[in-house]
This record gives C-alpha cells, sequence and structure tokens, in this order.
C-alpha cells in the first residue's frame, strides 16, 4: 500500500505544532520529557490502531455501529415531541432538496438524551471505573499529578463539570495544574455533543461517530502534553504519584440520576442555543463592517488581494470567516489537509475559535455533502481538528465555571486562561495531524 505524502506532512506537523509552544512556553527549560514522549505516543499508538491495525478497525467499526443505534433510540422523544418536525424527510419533501435539517428540533435535542444516559452510567458507576483508567495510566506514564490526570480523564467523557470530580483538591493546584485541567476541558468534548455531531453528520460521513470518540481519547493527552510545554510544572503538585478519589455526589436512585442528567442536557442546550444566537449575530454584524472596508480599500490593496489569490488559489473575501481562513490556512496545510482544501478547512478551524465548534462542523457537513473536498483526507482531518471546544466563549465558561468552585483561585485561573486556550487550539490540531499522519483511505474507514 503507497504512502501517501501528506501522511508526512502531517507526521512533522506534529512536532512543528510542539516547537511553536515551546517557542511560546514560560519556562522553556524545565519540560517534563517523559510527558510529552509518552503523551505523543498515546497519541501515535491510538492512531496507529484506529487507522491500521485490523482487529482494533473492527472495534472501532463496533463502537460507531453502536453509537448510530444508540442515535435512532434518541430520536424516538423528538419524534413524538415535535412530530414531522423531526423527520429530514418529511421536511425535504414539503420545502425542497437541502431545507430539511432544523438544528433546535433535530440535532440538539440528542444531547439531553445522552446527558441523561450518562447520568445513568455515572450512578451505575461504570464511568467512574472508566475514567480512574484514564487516569492512572495518565499518571503512570506521564508523570503527571492525579488530580490533572483525573481531570483530564474526566474531559474525554463530559464537559465542564468534569472540575467537580477533583473539587477538594483545585484550592491547592499549582498554575501548571491549573493550565492543565482548563487545557483538557477546552481540548474535548463532551461526549452528549459529540453524539449530537455524529447525528447530523452520519448521512455523509458513515463512520464520523468512531472517529469522534477516537479524537476525544486522542485529545486528552495531546491537552496535557500542550499544557505542560506552553506552562511547564515548576512547583510541588500535592497529588503528584497519587490517585485521588473521584468525588461525585450519587443520585438517590436511578430514575433520579435520569432527571439529573437531563435536566442537566437542557441547560447546556440553552446554552449553546443562547451562544450561537449571540455569537453568530455579532459575526454577522462584523461581516457588514469587514464588507464595508473592503469596498473602501484603495486599489493598492485590491491589487494585492488579487495577487495573493493567483499565487495562492485563493479567492480573497472580506468577512471573518474569510479573513480567518488565511488566517487559519498555515495551520491547516501544516495538519497535513491539501492546499487546494486549507481554505475552507482554516475557515472552520477558525469559526470554531471565534463561535463554537457546531456551526463548523455544519458546514463540514456541508461541503462533503456537495462533494466539495478535493482529497477524501480532508474532511478526516478537519473532523479531527475541530473535535475539541476550543474557544472563545468556552474560556470564559471554563474558567467562570471553576472559579465558583474556588473562588480563590480566581485570579490564577483568569491569569492561565489565555495560555490554556492557546494549548486547546494547538491540541486539536496535533490531533488532526495525527489522523493525518495515519489516514490511507481504507475501506471502511470513512
Amino acid at each position: 500500500m503507497g504512502m501517501d505524502p501528506y501522511n508526512l506532512v502531517s507526521f512533522v506537523g506534529i512536532f512543528v505544532l510542539m516547537a511553536m509552544a515551546w517557542g511560546l512556553s514560560s519556562h522553556p527549560r524545565r519540560l517534563n520529557w517523559r510527558c510529552i514522549g509518552f503523551g505523543v505516543g498515546i497519541q501515535l499508538l491510538l492512531g496507529l490502531l484506529v487507522f491500521w491495525a485490523p482487529g482494533s478497525t473492527k472495534l472501532f467499526l463496533w463502537l460507531n455501529d453502536l453509537v448510530a443505534e444508540l442515535l435512532k433510540a434518541a430520536t424516538a422523544g423528538q419524534k413524538f415531541l415535535f412530530g414531522p418536525l423531526a423527520e429530514a424527510g418529511t421536511l425535504e419533501a414539503a420545502f425542497g432538496k437541502g431545507k430539511g435539517f432544523i438544528l433546535a428540533v433535530q440535532a440538539l435535542p440528542v444531547i439531553i438524551f445522552f446527558a441523561a444516559l450518562m447520568g445513568l452510567l455515572y450512578y451505575w458507576r461504570i464511568m467512574p471505573v472508566i475514567i480512574r483508567g484514564f487516569a492512572w495510566l495518565f499518571t503512570r506514564l506521564m508523570r503527571v499529578s492525579g488530580a490533572e490526570s483525573l481531570c483530564a480523564a474526566s474531559n474525554i467523557f463530559v464537559g465542564i463539570e468534569s472540575a467537580t470530580t477533583i473539587r477538594p483538591y483545585i484550592a491547592g493546584m499549582t498554575r501548571s495544574e491549573l493550565c492543565t485541567i482548563l487545557t483538557a476541558g477546552m481540548a474535548t468534548i463532551a461526549s452528549s455533543v459529540l453524539f449530537m455531531y455524529a447525528g447530523f453528520l452520519r448521512n455523509v460521513f458513515p463512520t464520523i461517530a468512531g472517529h469522534l470518540i477516537s479524537a476525544s481519547i486522542m485529545s486528552a493527552p495531546a491537552a496535557i502534553v500542550m499544557s505542560k510545554i506552553l506552562l511547564p510544572e515548576t512547583g510541588e503538585p500535592l497529588t503528584m504519584g497519587v490517585s485521588p478519589k473521584i468525588e461525585i455526589e450519587r443520585e438517590s436512585g436511578a430514575m433520579d440520576a435520569v432527571v439529573g442528567g437531563a435536566m442537566a442536557g437542557v441547560r447546556m442546550v440553552v446554552g449553546i442555543c443562547a451562544l450561537l444566537v449571540a455569537f453568530l449575530g455579532l459575526i454577522a454584524l462584523l461581516d457588514l463592517l469587514l464588507g464595508g472596508a473592503g469596498h473602501a480599500a484603495e486599489s493598492a490593496l485590491g491589487r494585492f488581494a488579487a495577487y495573493f489569490g493567483r499565487t495562492f488559489g485563493v479567492q480573497f473575501q472580506w468577512s471573518l470567516q474569510g479573513l480567518m481562513g488565511y488566517v487559519m490556512w498555515p495551520f491547516a496545510v501544516l495538519i497535513g489537509v491539501p492546499p487546494a482544501d486549507a481554505q475552507v478547512a482554516g475557515q472552520m478551524l477558525g469559526e470554531r475559535m471565534l463561535v463554537t465548534e457546531l456551526p463548523a462542523y455544519l458546514h463540514l457537513a456541508e461541503h462533503m455533502k456537495a462533494n466539495a473536498f478535493t482529497h477524501p483526507r480532508s474532511p478526516v482531518v478537519i473532523a479531527y481538528a475541530l473535535c475539541g471546544f476550543a474557544h472563545v466563549a468556552s474560556l470564559g465558561i471554563f474558567v467562570g465555571g471553576i472559579a465558583a468552585l474556588v473562588p480563590e483561585r480566581r485570579k490564577d485561573l483568569a491569569a492561565v486562561g489565555p495560555r490554556a486556550l492557546l494549548a486547546a487550539t494547538l491540541a486539536c490540531l496535533m490531533t488532526g495531524a495525527v489522523a493525518g499522519a495515519f489516514f490511507h483511505g481504507a475501506k471502511g474507514v470513512l
């Protein structure tokens, strides 16, 4: 089987991203090389298993099919509540092809179902066992504190609520540990949101669920690596070498766990709706201002834009999405997206950073449906790189949420927050690069 030259580009990109983080490190001579070595090794091993190992590929596809069946079950409540609005086919027949998807009634309610399911799995103590396993692996191999390992492992499955699992330890954490728990929160996505993305992408990307699961797992060690490069440990963590107990409030019964999980899902859905309405509206307003600036630009700038477009094969756009496409274009190329698709990939990466990953994934689905990508590896690498809460709104959510648990550390959390957002962004790009390094277009993977 021939090796795609873009695999090498992605592989080199992994180390270039780490070099960028090292160049911005607060203490470049205090790196934890064991953490970096094993963190990268875990990611490469996962990439090898997902894309190359025959036996594990079957497991990957089994997980993907399992999610597909769970999504079918999740739609039962939607269909009962919203009737024909929950059926894309019914709406397309009424409004025309391509007009059958309504985010609010076909995708967001899935979050409520899976939040309730996660609540039940926590009550049955299934999730704590899995989380402790990942935490033990990170602590032993990467030589980081038990508390930050536990939080990073929790973030593979849940969101901001992962901080509650280590609540008694946060007050005594070092600034490096605080940066790691913020980074881990923003570099991964909650399982309930993961299933929502899988729901509206599966028609154009049949194995997306398995890819998102592997991406979320890969991003946990990537988050630790990037955080420890940007803000290395200079203190003495209280839980170094210790496996702390998971602090969770167990519900009184299975029904209570389902109700509590469902209510948490409702709050998440409302929060997502509020963010989308606010941020998309503000971006549309900014696009109007940028469009006016573009029309008023001097002819010299116009000639430069035309020259830029001819040289790199892109069309200059006076919009925030277009400008972010140019800013993130080099990073898209670096992680292995072919240059012909790099501008579109850059726009999605920039959109995730400024708004959320939800519109970016929706645009990914639209581009795949229109067969707009020139190379089959592009949507895979993009899907992995987008898999994280690494955006401006998330920074406020995580800093504010954790500060509410330990008000005395609010200043420290605010101080390390921007560095954590940068680390989370680099970690997500690193996950995309790992996927790009091993992707080979094998049947069944895409």
